[in-house]
Parts: C-alpha cells; structure tokens; sequence
C-alpha cells in the first residue's frame, strides 16, 4: 500500500512539471549566453632596420655608411701636438719607431674630417695594418723599399708630393717642418669614391655592458704603456664619461687640436714582436701573441693572430672564442714584447 502511495507522488510530480513547461512559451525560456573574447592588441614596433658600422659597431641608418676608409700615418712627435682630427677616427693604431717615440695610424670612414695630420713617412709595418680593410692610405713619403711595399697593398697610397695629391696634401700652420704636412681627407676620399667600404674589422657586442671585457673581465682604472724610452702613454677609465682617457707621458691629457681630450671606448693592447733593421724599428704583425681588451672599466686577457696581410686581426680569449669589443672608437696599442704593461685595478 505504501509503495503504491509513493509511486503515486512521484508521478503526480512529474505531470506538475510538464504542466509548467508546456504552458510556457520560446519567449519565456532564458536564452544561453556567452562572454565576449578579448581583443588581443600588440604594442611591439619592429626596430627601423640598420647597417653596422664597419669599424666602429654602431648601428647606423641602411646604406649611410658607403664611403671608403680614409687612414693616414700621423705624427706623434711632441712639435707634432695637438694633432688635427686625430679625435674623431674610428680606429687609432699605436706604433714604436726611431729614438723611442710612437706613430699612430689612425683610420676614419664614419665621420670623416675635411682636414687631418700631420702625416708622416710610412714604415714596414703599415701594409699589414691597412690592407684588411683596403681604401686608402695618406703618408708623406719614407724609404723607397717601404713605398713600394706600400703601392703594393691593396689601398690606394696618397703621398705628399706628388701629382696627384697636389690639390690634397699641403703644408699648414699648425706646427713647424716637417711636423705641418695637413691633408684635405674629405676631398680625397671625394675623388675616390669608387673604392668600396671596409668590411667589418672586429667582431662586437651591441653595447658596453654585452661587450666581452665588461661581463668578465678583471675592473681596471688605469692602462699603463711603455713603448720606449720616451713613449710611455697611460689610459685611464672615466666612469662619468664610460671611457677611457688618454694621458701622455708626463701625466698631462692628450689632446686633439680642439681641445677634446683623446678616449677610446676600446682599448687592445696586443704584445708584437719588433727587431731594429737598418736602424728602423720593425714591427710584427704576421704571428700571435698576448693580448689585452679593455672595456667598460675592465679588462680581458686573450691571444691574438694574424696570418696574412690580408687577414684581420683575430682576439680570442681563453675559451678560444672571439672577445666581442663595445661599439665605439677603438685604439690598437702594438707595444714590443720587450716593453711593459700594467693594469691597475680599484683600491680595496
């Protein structure tokens, strides 16, 4: 009786419900709804595209970097001083010769002076320096035997006194003879237009804090050279301006005709080899040997190579890979194995 009572209710229930549905109608029924999917909006820009520098690193608009390199032999004689444009190279080489004194040569192609000197006579080591990057060379004569090697290179030579150079190559006021040799680099690189660019001369990071020598090597604050007796060039690192300053020997900054003080974002100190042959100091860049980078107010040790002419200069560190240099202007010192270099790091 009672299972029957219960059946009963339920299906009373059941019929109640259907009563309910049918007597509503489509309009009454709640309509399913959904939320919205949000519109996804990216706010990245692709960066413009750009070229780098060849010998700085820098990245500069696509095709504004066309002309040759422009490097010349320039004095560093101390009636030399303060030399003209030597602020604004890209790359500054630093060379022994005669009586302990120093040469630089100096190389511009992204900001091109419309005067540079004093320029001075080539030396042996000047073909293996310029060829890997081609373009021209300005030097106001030397030894037959070292013009001819220099004519030789893959460079166009501009030397002072001869025809072609007439309108070029003159003699200024900024300093006595034969320290006053001026060269109107603008001009030159003008009419030889139709040589190509510089490849790319070192390997570099996109900037100071990813360049090799800053992520890991030792902190320095000063940079001490000794070429010769009378070449002993010191660099010191400027936090405030991130980089490296240039002092002379004696201690007094070394400057350019300006005012500007000479620096270098980079400085490679590379130990060669150099032999007094026919009383002229002869410099080995066709080897290995020790090397130094500094960046950053740091420095890495590493080796160095360069087995033709032609080649660039290879640095690798100890892992045998490529120290990776700061975009920005370079000094190459070539100090002899038989001078000295000393890294000074912050006082504890």
């Amino acid at each position: 009786m009672s299972r029957r009572l219960g059946r009963g209710a339920a299906l009373g229930a059941t019929a109640a419900a259907l009563i309910v549905l049918v007597g509503c109608t489509a309009d009454e029924l709640p309509v399913p709804t959904s939320s919205p999917t949000p519109t996804f909006v990216s706010s990245y820009e692709a960066p413009p595209p750009f070229d780098l520098a060849p010998l700085t690193g820098a990245a500069v608009p696509v095709g504004s970097l066309t002309a040759p390199a422009f490097a010349a032999k320039i004095d560093n004689h101390p009636s030399a001083r303060p030399q003209v444009g030597l602020d604004r190279a890209d790359v500054v080489w630093e060379i022994l010769v005669e009586g302990g004194l120093t040469r630089y040569i100096a190389v511009w192609q992204s900001d091109i002076p419309d005067t540079i000197g004093p320029i001075r006579s080539v030396r042996p080591v000047d073909p293996a320096v310029v060829s890997p990057q081609g373009g021209i060379f300005a030097f106001s004569g030397g030894q037959d035997r070292f013009v001819q090697a220099m004519r030789q290179a893959p460079v166009y030579s501009a030397i002072h006194g001869q025809r072609d150079t007439s309108d070029t190559m003159f003699r200024g006021q900024n300093a006595p003879s034969p320290h006053n040799v001026l060269v109107r680099a603008a001009q030159i690189v003008s009419e030889q237009s139709q040589l190509p660019a510089p490849p790319q001369q070192f390997p570099f990071a996109e900037s100071v804090s990813a360049a090799t020598a800053t992520k890991e090597g030792a902190p320095t604050t000063r940079i001490d050279l000794r070429f010769g007796g009378s070449a002993t060039p010191a660099w010191v690192w400027s936090a405030d301006a991130e980089r490296w300053l240039r002092y002379m020997t004696g201690g007094s900054p070394d400057t350019a005709q300006g005012g500007a003080q000479l620096s270098a974002v980079n400085v490679v100190v590379l130990r060669v080899d150099v032999q007094v042959i026919q009383s002229i100091p002869t410099v080995g860049l066709i080897g290995s040997g020790e090397a130094w980078v500094s960046t950053g107010g740091a420095t890495v040790q590493a080796t160095w190579s360069k087995s033709s002419l032609t080649d660039q200069i290879r640095i690798l560190d100890a892992n045998g890979v490529a120290v990776r240099l700061a975009p920005g202007t370079t000094w190459v010192e070539l100090v002899p194995v038989n001078g000295a270099v000393s890294f000074s790091t912050p006082a504890t």
